[in-house]
């Protein structure tokens, strides 16, 4: 009887210590921070395919998309909201579907956003557009992604390796926030929006490949986010790099998982940086 009752405690602390590691990892995830995969092309040129993040929970307060693995109902309110500024990068929770998505804060509650053959104007004035050199990234197995619009810019270099030519736009949000984007030129549906104005407790948010991006200029039938996203759906804001990979790990082969390994990526700040001349 001792031992079946030594053999039952040891059950119980095993099945114990589970729950309360669970809970943990749940807690840390949901309140702290999470990793976070990019599985797209549509905030190139920062982020690639490829990129693994590490997302911070507690920047602008908690709230039901705080809650990793979609667990929470969804329900109004947060808790020591705070909102976050122009030119931050992102995770909310669609506000339909409930998929994670990543984008770029652009426009604040009580903005006006407009867009007029791609150019970016906010509250009627145009956003600091400045073309910068072509961009030259190498093509592998995860770049370009799945679905990419960014196909037609692979050319070979002078070592007959692929690489992606990308055109580059410099913006400077109102408040100083700047960073590169893709402008793939004219002719795109997302080319001319609105004006719209962002209503309270709202965000405009777009995918820094201004081209590429299902974001709150997209309907949500073309899998996009239809218009500005209620501030509960932000689960969090990207703040790292932790490392990326160039899509050609096995599994079942731990040497190439270092192999897949893109260099220079990991520890990238992805804070915007920011112009102290503008306004």
């Amino acid at each position: 009887m001792a031992k079946a009752d030594k053999d039952e405690g040891g059950w119980g602390k095993l099945i114990r210590d589970v729950v309360v590691i669970v809970l943990l990892v749940l807690g840390i995830h949901s309140c702290v921070a999470k990793p976070f995969y990019i599985p797209s092309d549509s905030m190139m040129p920062g982020l690639r395919n490829g990129d693994r993040l590490v997302v911070s929970k507690y920047p602008y307060g908690w709230s039901y998309a705080s809650v990793s693995f979609h667990l929470a109902p969804k329900m109004a309110g947060r808790l020591f909201g705070k909102l976050p500024a122009r030119g931050d990068i992102v995770v909310l929770e669609h506000p339909v579907t409930r998929v994670d998505y990543i984008k770029r804060v652009i426009g604040l509650p009580g903005d006006t956003i407009e867009l007029k053959g791609g150019a970016l104007f906010i509250n009627g004035k145009p956003v600091k557009r400045e073309v910068q050199p072509m961009l030259s990234i190498p093509v592998d197995a995860n770049l370009p992604g799945p679905d990419s619009s960014l196909g037609r810019f692979i050319v070979k270099d002078a070592a007959g390796k692929e690489v992606l030519e990308l055109p580059i736009v410099r913006e400077t949000l109102p408040g100083g926030a700047t960073f590169d984007t893709i402008d793939m030129g004219p002719g795109y549906q997302t080319d001319d929006y609105g004006p719209i104005k962002i209503p309270a407790d709202h965000l405009f948010l777009m995918g820094d490949n201004r081209d590429g991006s299902a974001d709150s200029r997209v309907s949500v039938q073309q899998k996009g986010l239809g218009g500005p996203v209620p501030f509960d759906a932000i689960a969090g804001r990207a703040e790292i790099i932790s490392f990326s990979t160039d899509g050609t790990a096995i599994w079942y082969n731990p040497v190439s998982w270092f192999e897949a390994l893109r260099p220079g990526r990991a520890g990238t700040n992805l804070r915007p940086e920011h112009d102290k001349g503008a306004k």
